[in-house]
Protein backbone atom coordinates (compact mmCIF):
# COMPACT_ATOMS: atom_id res chain seq x y z
CA UNK A 1 0.00 0.00 0.00
CA UNK A 2 1.54 3.36 -0.96
CA UNK A 3 1.00 6.01 2.03
CA UNK A 4 2.48 8.59 0.16
CA UNK A 5 3.09 9.61 -3.59
CA UNK A 6 4.33 12.42 -4.73
CA UNK A 7 3.71 13.32 -8.88
CA UNK A 8 4.92 15.65 -11.21
CA UNK A 9 6.38 17.82 -8.38
CA UNK A 10 7.17 21.87 -9.43
CA UNK A 11 8.40 24.16 -7.26
CA UNK A 12 9.37 27.84 -8.41
CA UNK A 13 10.24 31.17 -6.49
CA UNK A 14 10.04 33.41 -9.04
CA UNK A 15 11.98 32.65 -11.96
CA UNK A 16 14.11 29.89 -9.93
CA UNK A 17 12.82 26.38 -9.93
CA UNK A 18 14.15 24.83 -7.34
CA UNK A 19 12.12 21.35 -7.78
CA UNK A 20 12.10 20.34 -11.29
CA UNK A 21 9.25 17.34 -11.65
CA UNK A 22 9.79 14.89 -8.63
CA UNK A 23 8.19 11.82 -8.67
CA UNK A 24 8.73 9.15 -5.59
CA UNK A 25 6.71 6.95 -4.01
CA UNK A 26 6.53 5.68 0.18
CA UNK A 27 5.13 2.20 0.47
CA UNK A 28 3.53 0.70 4.11
CA UNK A 29 6.10 0.29 6.63
CA UNK A 30 9.14 1.35 4.38
CA UNK A 31 11.99 3.66 5.16
CA UNK A 32 12.96 5.90 2.13
CA UNK A 33 15.88 7.61 1.79
CA UNK A 34 15.89 10.92 0.02
CA UNK A 35 19.97 11.20 -0.53
CA UNK A 36 21.48 14.55 -2.86
CA UNK A 37 23.66 17.50 -2.36
CA UNK A 38 23.07 20.79 -0.46
CA UNK A 39 20.91 22.82 -2.43
CA UNK A 40 19.19 19.67 -4.42
CA UNK A 41 15.86 20.79 -3.63
CA UNK A 42 15.48 17.99 -0.93
CA UNK A 43 14.00 19.76 1.79
CA UNK A 44 11.92 21.89 -0.65
CA UNK A 45 10.66 18.66 -1.29
CA UNK A 46 9.53 17.79 2.38
CA UNK A 47 8.07 21.63 2.66
CA UNK A 48 5.86 20.82 -0.16
CA UNK A 49 4.84 18.07 1.08
CA UNK A 50 3.80 19.62 4.55
CA UNK A 51 2.54 22.71 2.89
CA UNK A 52 5.15 24.61 4.92
CA UNK A 53 6.64 26.38 2.29
CA UNK A 54 6.92 30.26 1.51
CA UNK A 55 5.50 32.80 -1.18
CA UNK A 56 5.81 29.98 -4.05
CA UNK A 57 4.65 28.42 -7.22
CA UNK A 58 4.06 24.69 -6.68
CA UNK A 59 2.71 22.05 -9.40
CA UNK A 60 2.09 18.93 -9.43
CA UNK A 61 0.44 16.07 -7.11
CA UNK A 62 0.67 14.83 -3.26
CA UNK A 63 -1.16 11.98 -2.00
CA UNK A 64 -0.99 10.83 1.32
CA UNK A 65 -3.37 7.85 2.59
CA UNK A 66 -4.83 7.84 -1.07
CA UNK A 67 -6.02 11.88 -0.24
CA UNK A 68 -4.55 14.54 -2.23
CA UNK A 69 -3.07 17.20 0.16
CA UNK A 70 -3.47 19.99 -2.00
CA UNK A 71 -4.77 23.34 0.24
CA UNK A 72 -4.67 21.31 3.37
CA UNK A 73 -3.17 23.51 6.27
CA UNK A 74 -0.08 21.96 7.61
CA UNK A 75 -1.36 22.18 11.11
CA UNK A 76 -4.20 19.58 10.09
CA UNK A 77 -1.84 16.95 8.76
CA UNK A 78 -0.87 16.20 12.41
CA UNK A 79 -4.35 14.85 13.30
CA UNK A 80 -4.27 12.83 9.93
CA UNK A 81 -0.90 11.13 11.74
CA UNK A 82 1.45 12.73 9.11
CA UNK A 83 4.33 14.28 11.38
CA UNK A 84 7.64 15.99 10.29
CA UNK A 85 10.60 16.61 12.26
CA UNK A 86 12.01 19.59 10.82
CA UNK A 87 15.98 20.73 10.25
CA UNK A 88 16.75 22.37 13.56
CA UNK A 89 15.14 20.52 15.85
CA UNK A 90 12.18 23.28 16.74
CA UNK A 91 11.93 22.00 20.20
CA UNK A 92 10.16 23.73 22.97
CA UNK A 93 13.17 25.26 24.75
CA UNK A 94 11.70 26.72 28.00
CA UNK A 95 9.24 23.33 28.57
CA UNK A 96 10.72 20.64 30.07
CA UNK A 97 11.28 17.30 28.05
CA UNK A 98 7.70 15.44 29.31
CA UNK A 99 6.14 18.73 28.58
CA UNK A 100 7.59 18.55 24.84
CA UNK A 101 6.23 15.13 24.82
CA UNK A 102 2.75 15.92 25.61
CA UNK A 103 2.88 18.65 22.83
CA UNK A 104 3.52 16.23 20.90
CA UNK A 105 0.33 14.33 21.31
CA UNK A 106 -1.98 17.47 21.49
CA UNK A 107 -4.56 16.03 18.66
CA UNK A 108 -5.01 12.77 21.11
CA UNK A 109 -7.30 12.50 23.75
CA UNK A 110 -6.75 8.95 24.97
CA UNK A 111 -5.05 9.55 28.44
CA UNK A 112 -3.96 6.12 29.64
CA UNK A 113 -2.59 5.94 25.71
CA UNK A 114 -0.84 9.15 25.83
CA UNK A 115 0.58 8.15 29.26
CA UNK A 116 1.57 4.39 27.64
CA UNK A 117 3.20 6.16 24.84
CA UNK A 118 5.37 8.73 27.29
CA UNK A 119 7.12 5.19 28.73
CA UNK A 120 7.35 3.65 25.39
CA UNK A 121 9.25 6.21 23.68
CA UNK A 122 11.58 7.37 26.96
CA UNK A 123 12.26 2.98 26.53
CA UNK A 124 13.39 3.99 23.16
CA UNK A 125 15.19 7.63 24.11
CA UNK A 126 16.50 6.51 27.71
CA UNK A 127 18.44 9.60 27.83
CA UNK A 128 15.51 12.08 27.98
CA UNK A 129 13.74 9.72 30.48
CA UNK A 130 16.86 10.43 32.77
CA UNK A 131 16.27 14.19 32.59
CA UNK A 132 12.23 14.80 31.91
CA UNK A 133 12.06 17.44 33.87
CA UNK A 134 14.81 19.05 32.72
CA UNK A 135 13.98 22.33 30.36
CA UNK A 136 14.76 21.28 26.37
CA UNK A 137 16.35 24.09 26.00
CA UNK A 138 19.02 22.92 28.15
CA UNK A 139 19.93 19.55 26.13
CA UNK A 140 22.65 18.93 23.98
CA UNK A 141 22.07 19.36 19.99
CA UNK A 142 21.91 15.74 19.99
CA UNK A 143 19.31 15.06 22.73
CA UNK A 144 17.26 17.73 21.14
CA UNK A 145 17.31 15.64 18.46
CA UNK A 146 16.19 13.01 19.76
CA UNK A 147 13.68 15.35 21.45
CA UNK A 148 12.42 16.03 18.26
CA UNK A 149 11.70 12.46 16.93
CA UNK A 150 10.36 10.97 20.11
CA UNK A 151 7.79 14.13 20.12
CA UNK A 152 6.44 13.45 16.41
CA UNK A 153 6.42 9.77 17.53
CA UNK A 154 3.83 10.96 20.41
CA UNK A 155 0.99 11.94 17.33
CA UNK A 156 1.27 8.04 16.21
CA UNK A 157 2.05 8.71 12.77
CA UNK A 158 1.49 6.83 9.89
CA UNK A 159 4.53 8.29 8.00
CA UNK A 160 7.26 9.98 9.61
CA UNK A 161 9.19 12.60 7.71
CA UNK A 162 13.13 13.51 8.86
CA UNK A 163 14.52 16.21 7.79
CA UNK A 164 18.17 16.37 8.09
CA UNK A 165 18.45 14.52 11.42
CA UNK A 166 21.87 14.17 11.71
CA UNK A 167 23.14 17.91 10.83
CA UNK A 168 25.49 19.55 13.23
CA UNK A 169 26.16 16.42 15.70
CA UNK A 170 28.74 14.94 16.78
CA UNK A 171 30.04 11.86 14.98
CA UNK A 172 29.21 9.49 17.88
CA UNK A 173 25.88 11.22 18.14
CA UNK A 174 24.66 10.80 14.30
CA UNK A 175 25.48 7.03 15.26
CA UNK A 176 22.81 7.00 18.18
CA UNK A 177 20.52 9.08 15.89
CA UNK A 178 20.68 6.53 13.48
CA UNK A 179 20.03 3.37 15.55
CA UNK A 180 17.13 5.45 16.40
CA UNK A 181 16.19 5.80 13.22
CA UNK A 182 16.33 1.82 12.50
CA UNK A 183 14.62 0.88 15.91
CA UNK A 184 11.68 3.23 14.97
CA UNK A 185 11.58 1.76 11.39
CA UNK A 186 11.51 -1.76 12.87
CA UNK A 187 8.28 -1.25 15.05
CA UNK A 188 6.70 -0.45 11.49
CA UNK A 189 6.44 2.95 11.50
CA UNK A 190 6.97 4.27 7.79
CA UNK A 191 9.65 7.12 7.36
CA UNK A 192 10.64 9.28 4.66
CA UNK A 193 14.18 10.74 5.36
CA UNK A 194 15.68 13.23 4.09
CA UNK A 195 19.94 13.44 5.10
CA UNK A 196 22.94 14.83 3.76
CA UNK A 197 25.12 11.63 5.40
CA UNK A 198 24.08 9.48 2.36
CA UNK A 199 26.15 6.00 3.62
CA UNK A 200 23.90 6.29 6.73
CA UNK A 201 21.08 7.11 5.18
CA UNK A 202 21.50 4.05 2.93
CA UNK A 203 22.76 1.65 5.51
CA UNK A 204 19.49 2.35 7.12
CA UNK A 205 16.85 2.65 4.26
CA UNK A 206 15.01 -0.27 2.21
CA UNK A 207 14.84 2.48 -1.18
CA UNK A 208 16.41 5.28 -1.80
CA UNK A 209 16.30 8.25 -4.28
CA UNK A 210 19.16 10.48 -5.44
CA UNK A 211 18.50 14.00 -6.18
CA UNK A 212 20.37 16.72 -8.27
CA UNK A 213 19.42 20.20 -9.26
CA UNK A 214 15.74 19.63 -8.36
CA UNK A 215 14.82 16.35 -10.12
CA UNK A 216 15.40 12.72 -8.93
CA UNK A 217 18.17 11.37 -11.10
CA UNK A 218 18.34 7.76 -9.14
CA UNK A 219 15.97 5.04 -7.47
CA UNK A 220 16.51 1.66 -6.26
CA UNK A 221 17.64 -0.78 -3.62
CA UNK A 222 19.34 1.00 -0.96
CA UNK A 223 21.94 -1.43 -0.79
CA UNK A 224 22.34 -1.52 -4.44
CA UNK A 225 22.91 2.30 -4.29
CA UNK A 226 25.71 1.88 -1.63
CA UNK A 227 27.37 -0.53 -4.33
CA UNK A 228 26.77 1.98 -7.45
CA UNK A 229 30.01 3.43 -8.34
CA UNK A 230 28.32 6.48 -9.57
CA UNK A 231 26.95 6.65 -5.79
CA UNK A 232 30.18 5.90 -4.58
CA UNK A 233 32.11 8.95 -6.55
CA UNK A 234 29.17 11.36 -5.70
CA UNK A 235 28.45 10.96 -2.24
CA UNK A 236 30.45 7.88 -0.42
CA UNK A 237 33.46 9.79 -1.61
CA UNK A 238 35.13 6.42 -2.73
Amino acid sequence: MSVLKVAGLKVAYGGIKAVKGVDLEVGQGELIALIGANGAGKTTTLKAITGTLPDCSVEGTITYLGESLKGQQSFHLVEKKLAMVPEGRGVFTRMSIHENLLMGAYTRNDQAGIEADVERWFGLFPRLKERAKQMAGTLSGGEQQMLAMARALMSQPKLLLLDEPSMGLSPIMVEKIFEVIRAVSAEGITILLVEQNAHLALQAAHRAYVMDSGQIIMDGPASAMLDDPRVQAAYLGQ
